[in-house]
């Protein structure tokens, strides 16, 4: 019995019961309510596919809004937020180990305070009125003659979103590139220099990256899916969901909007499973282009 303990699936087991309670059963609920209609006081009324032909061909604000601005703030923010965490990896890899650690906490740190620098900080940076530091400095330089509304202005507002997420896209992936450049061996890096390698731009293309392909992935998996599940920058910014005529308004809103405001769970389930699919479709394309091909 004692033997039998100490297998490896053992030490699984907390996991695999955690993973399946809280990801993979929520994920089957989430997709059976997607074909019902669900107001969560009556019975769940199951209606085939009528929620995805609604969402699809019906719903004009996701189909004009919500799918178009999560795209373009998945795929600016994504990818830039990515090349960010590589780049600021590698330099401070080039630094000192205690001056490292210092600005890998201030990079780091946003990450974790970003909700309460949403309401502290960014909202005061760009308040509408005369007092906001961004209309404050622009008036006295003379480049506007009135406060600009930007936080409630759709010409803004998701502009003003993606530079806030990109603050704050320095989280786990950036530790993960971070520690994979450093567990690199330097004997490499000597033995190309002696084989002819010229410049830092040769080494990080031909040594650095082909050396951390696993947390280039990591990096990569989590910025897919932390830029789609990113809802709460448009509300807290805004203070309203739906955001202002829908400019910041992405698919995590979308799915709050119709689940906790209208409560018709069904209608919000069948949105989540469009959004998770999505997430799917890019994290595979992403393992195929940085997963390891044997």
């Amino acid at each position: 019995m004692i033997r039998k303990m100490n297998s490896p699936l053992w030490f699984l087991t907390p996991y695999v019961l955690l993973f399946v309670m809280f990801i993979i059963i929520p994920i089957i609920i989430a997709i059976g309510l997607s074909f019902t209609y669900f107001n969560t006081i009556q019975t769940p009324e199951y209606v085939g596919l009528r929620n995805y032909i609604e969402l699809l061909t019906r719903d004009e604000v996701f189909m004009q809004y919500v799918l178009p601005n999560t795209i373009k703030f998945a795929f600016i923010v994504g990818p830039v937020g990515y090349i960010m965490s590589f780049l600021l990896a590698w330099i401070l890899a080039q630094v000192p180990h205690r001056s490292r650690t210092v600005f890998a906490i201030i990079l780091y740190s946003p990450s974790m305070t970003a909700g309460i620098a949403m309401a502290v900080v960014w909202t005061v940076m760009f308040s509408g009125d005369a007092t906001g530091y961004v209309n404050a400095l622009l008036l006295n330089w003379g480049f506007i003659q009135e406060p600009i509304q930007f936080l409630t202005s759709p010409q803004y507002l998701m502009n003003i979103m993606i530079v806030v997420a990109l603050w704050g896209s320095m989280g786990v992936g950036f530790l993960a590139m971070l520690a994979g450049i450093l567990n690199i061996d330097q004997t490499l890096y000597e033995a190309a220099y002696m084989d002819g390698m010229k410049n830092r731009w040769q080494e990080i293309f031909y040594i650095t990256i082909p050396m951390m392909k696993p947390q280039m992935l990591f990096g990569a998996v989590m910025a897919v899916v932390g830029t789609f599940q990113i809802g709460a920058i448009g509300v807290q910014l805004s203070g309203a969901n739906p955001t202002p005529q829908n400019a910041g308004q992405l698919m995590v809103n979308h799915i709050e909007d119709f689940g906790f405001i209208r409560y018709l769970m069904g209608y919000a389930s069948a949105v989540s499973v469009v959004l998770l699919v999505m997430i799917y479709s890019i994290s595979k394309v992403t393992f195929n282009i940085l997963g390891e091909k044997d």
